[in-house]
């Protein structure tokens, strides 16, 4: 058993943040004591690292209470599906502003030094925990679920014509 103190190092965010968890309804102790101490057992250090994954992903408070509470008829994937499709519509806004101002600048090669490439993407997602195989299968998911947007993406990586196609037909099957 922890104490809020300890959950908090545990999951290296601060006190306050897990006060906020339960006044917003995410997190409950799993006992108090007579002092007024909450404890904190396994299930509430996992459900902790739920939240902070979600929240890593952009994710209002509010729908993580969707997806803590299986009784409501959304799904975690349409939650995650629309923040990916909140996430893009914000990225196409900031390109647009970036090309604005590279215009007023009069100096493209800001834009080819600054835009995320397929190697700069490789190395996120690697820094996020993906390997190989998990890339791939978020290519699959990509392309089965959204193939225009995928074919949008990896454009947008700057990557060639020939493999883009052959990524896309891997990802089909």
């Amino acid at each position: 058993m922890l104490t809020v103190t300890q959950l908090a190092k545990t999951c290296d965010i601060s006190r306050t943040a897990v006060l906020y968890y339960e006044r917003a309804g995410l997190l409950y102790p799993k006992t108090r004591s007579e002092n007024g101490y909450r404890w904190y057992g396994n299930k509430e250090v996992k459900k902790l690292h739920s939240i902070l994954a979600y929240r890593s992903f952009g994710l209002s408070v509010e729908d993580i209470a969707t997806l803590l509470d299986r009784d409501k008829h959304v799904t975690q994937e349409q939650i995650l599906l629309d923040q990916f499709n909140s996430l893009e519509k914000e990225i196409q806004k900031l390109r647009l502003q970036q090309k604005a101002i590279v215009m007023l600048l009069e100096q493209p090669n800001l834009l080819e030094q600054n835009m995320v490439n397929k190697e700069r993407w490789t190395e996120i997602m690697k820094a996020a925990g993906l390997d190989d195989e998990a890339m791939k299968n978020w290519h699959i998911q990509f392309e089965a679920m959204e193939p225009e947007a995928h074919q949008e993406f990896l454009e947008s990586l700057s990557i060639s014509k020939d493999e883009i196609k052959a990524i896309r037909q891997w990802s089909k099957n």
